[in-house]
């Protein structure tokens, strides 16, 4: 008779985040952050977690690198070639970012491997990571760290751009310009290099060229640890190409490698002129979906109506993020509870009416359609926001009397709203 196996081990507490996740297995460490890959509980799903240490690697210099990247992530997550986040959670001192599990891991590795790519290969690669940039720029985003560490693919061979804690926001501009050097030497455009004020999309195509040299030849076009010679062989397009390479690829990379960025070629024109880059059935840009009303709606609405990229992120991670870096006292801080709902907004509104009535509160409607609520020194105002159809967020201030709010009414409004709430904003487990 056959053994039977031994019952598979519940999952430990110490391997789920927020009890929806599962870890399963250490991927790797990156700059400032431990990758593993993990499985959905609710569903089963399998995706990545990018688990951040707060209290070691959350500074000064690294803060804004964490907000930057959820921020655009979450402006940018309806492309299929950029990877998708579905929640940021976090706790006193970690900061999660759930995001798509690419399978087929980092394309660096497959060059490393293969050493270079046949051309319709490489210009499948190419087409989808054009296609993810001209969406990224079309929406005031420039990624600044291109390089194939930074393009993973999943499953099905699809590349996914990853990584964007050095990415601009149009809030960056100055002047119209971007002005912060960053980025991989090997892989960065010549003006920043030079530190002078830059077009964050020109930058992107110089190091699009950089990438599609890299899959067809190899090797690098410009390597040097010596970065004053990095540049003045960039400066005179120094490099060689291996006879394997088209001539019309070339082509395409010597207008992409064009040290002056105004006569550079742009992203915009490559995807509409460039024969090479046509010239294949595997190029597939379909951008039809991700440049939606629909997705306007989510991104731009959300932001006209007063709502910050924090706002966004809570959205989908059910926690306030701002309080993860803020330094002020909790005295000093505003109190501030929140929620998602999936219920209509007359509904929400009334559901707030009825409880704060049982609760004795005395209501008022502001002019912006807030609902204030006032008991003795306790002062409250609810504010609802549609940012998608279906989808509300809903916040719950208090403007005076904090300290009563918490300890005497906080747990009957938590009841009595319960049957609204998709996510509250402090719910957490420590992992």
């Amino acid at each position: 008779m056959e053994a039977s196996p031994p019952p598979s081990p519940s999952p430990s507490p110490r391997t789920t985040i927020l009890a929806k996740y599962q870890l399963t297995r250490f991927l790797g460490r990156g700059n400032f952050a431990k990758v593993y890959q993990a499985r959905s509980l609710l569903d089963g799903a399998t995706v990545a977690v990018k688990a951040i240490d707060k209290s070691k690697t959350v500074d000064a210099a690294m803060e804004p690198r964490i907000v930057r990247e959820i921020d655009a992530m979450r402006r940018l997550h309806h492309h299929p070639n950029i990877l998708k986040i579905h929640e940021v959670l976090a706790t006193k001192t970690k900061i999660y970012l759930i995001v798509d599990f690419a399978g087929g891991g980092e394309l660096f590795s497959k060059l490393t491997r293969r050493g270079r790519l046949p051309e319709p290969l490489a210009r499948r690669y190419f087409a989808q990571l054009v296609s993810a940039l001209r969406f990224c720029h079309r929406h005031g985003v420039a990624h600044r760290d291109l390089k194939p560490q930074n393009l993973l693919l999943d499953a099905a061979g699809n590349l996914k751009v990853s990584d964007f804690g050095l990415s601009a926001l149009p809030e960056h501009l100055h002047d119209g310009l971007l002005h912060t050097a960053c980025g991989t030497p090997a892989f960065t455009a010549p003006e920043i290099l030079r530190r002078v004020g830059y077009d964050g999309s020109k930058a992107d195509a110089w190091s699009c060229g950089v990438i599609l040299y890299n899959l067809l030849a190899g090797h690098l076009p410009f390597d040097d640890s010596n970065i004053p010679a990095m540049c003045r062989r960039i400066s005179r397009r120094d490099y060689q190409f291996p006879a394997w390479i088209s001539k019309s690829a070339r082509s395409l990379i010597y207008q992409l490698l064009d040290p002056n960025p105004i006569t550079r070629i742009s992203l915009e024109k490559v995807c509409d002129n460039n024969k090479w880059f046509k010239n294949n059935s595997m190029v597939e840009v379909k951008e039809s979906v991700w440049e939606s009303d629909l997705y306007n709606k989510c991104c731009d609405g959300g932001y006209k109506s007063g709502m910050n990229a924090f706002d966004i992120i809570s959205m989908s991670s059910g926690l306030d993020l701002r309080g993860l870096f803020e330094t002020t006292s909790e005295k000093g801080r505003r109190r501030e509870k929140r929620f998602t709902s999936d219920k209509k907004v007359e509904t929400v509104e009334a559901k707030v009416k009825e409880v704060g009535e049982k609760l004795g509160f005395r209501i008022e409607i502001g002019k912006n359609g807030a609902i204030g609520l006032g008991k003795g020194k306790v002062g409250v105002v609810v504010e609802v926001f549609e940012i998608v159809a279906d989808l509300l967020l809903v916040a719950v201030k208090v403007v005076d009397g904090g300290l009563e709010f918490e300890e005497l009414h906080w747990d009957d409004w938590r009841i009595g709203l319960q049957d609204l709430v998709l996510s509250w904003h402090d719910v957490g487990l420590e992992l």
